[in-house]
């Protein structure tokens, strides 16, 4: 990384992207699959985890393990009590990174800087989480897949490719995918059972998405990122204004009522149709404002006090 690469806010830095490994450690409730049956000693499960996590204790049943037994809860209620435990599924979890043109977007920071730093703090959060982490990076022309691993180099690696991708961005004026090959390709990649992030504007979200969306939820945790800019939300105040797409500038006149409602009511339906879907195919859903901190977003969903789980 040169100097003039830190100084470039419309490149991820790698040095931020590494600082996130830090505040990603508090990420306690990261996601991660339970068996669903609870494992009682003696009963083997059919999953093979990291080992078994206490859940809680319940009254003696016949044909319960005579080892789970909790002698101090059953000398304290004099009525014998078990102990139960669930069995962790190890899962790899794969981050699927949009960095296509229409990520090159911002009014305070780029979408596409925003998605790297999502990206990274959670590839940070499950290495912590002793996962494998893997990626799949799209850009406006090409696409990088990175193999899931439990080691530092292949959360570096997603990081460097993520700095590559945002860089290129800077030249790019289209898109070769579309994000229903974005979603194709996934499904050709995720691994059944693993924990699947996908970050994206979603703002080309069209039936055939939908359709990969609902394949993927049936074999995968799936989690949407939608990263979203308040200009998209909301025109800035009625007045003409000068815009630019890095190439080109254009002049933009906020002051039509019409315009501006039209405008609103898009971005409402798209978010609205988002967060139906996710409702529908049980997907989490995080959404990021490019102005507010990712790790502050991440902590009220995975942190110690709220744990965002939908199941």
């Amino acid at each position: 990384m040169t100097h003039s690469d830190h100084d470039n806010p419309a490149i991820a830095d790698i040095s931020t992207l590494v600082k996130l490994r830090f505040g990603a450690r508090d990420l306690k409730f990261f996601p991660r699959l339970m068996a669903k049956n609870m494992v009682l000693g003696g009963h083997q499960s059919r999953f093979r985890g990291r080992g078994m996590d206490f859940e809680e204790v319940r009254q003696y049943q016949p044909g319960d393990d005579i080892r789970t037994i909790d002698w101090r809860v059953t000398a304290r209620t004099m009525t014998p009590h078990t102990k139960l435990f669930s069995e962790e599924r190890e899962r790899p979890v794969l981050i699927v990174v949009d960095l296509r043109h229409t990520m090159f977007f911002g009014s305070k920071e780029l979408k596409s800087v925003t998605a790297c730093q999502v990206a990274a703090a959670l590839a940070w959060a499950g290495l912590s989480a002793n996962d494998r982490v893997g990626g799949l990076v799209f850009g406006a022309d090409q696409q990088y897949d990175i193999r899931a691993r439990r080691s530092h180099h292949s959360v570096l690696q997603l990081i460097h490719k993520l700095r590559d991708f945002s860089e290129q961005l800077i030249h790019a004026n289209s898109n070769r995918y579309t994000l229903a090959d974005m979603l194709e390709d996934t499904r050709r990649v995720a691994m059944p059972g693993s924990t699947l992030f996908l970050i994206s504007d979603f703002h080309d979200l069209n039936k055939d998405c939908e359709q990969h969306l609902f394949e993927l939820a049936r074999h995968c945790d799936l989690n949407v990122c939608h990263v979203h800019d308040a200009l998209e939300a909301q025109l800035p105040p009625p007045a003409n204004y000068q815009v630019s797409n890095g190439h080109q500038r254009f002049n933009l006149n906020t002051r039509g009522p019409e315009l501006r409602r039209q405008f609103e009511k898009q971005f409402k339906d798209r978010l609205t149709n988002l967060k139906h879907l996710c409702s529908q195919l049980r997907m989490g859903n995080l959404s990021f404002e490019t102005s507010v901190p990712v790790l502050s977003v991440l902590q009220q969903a995975y942190g110690k006090k709220n744990p965002g789980r939908r199941r």
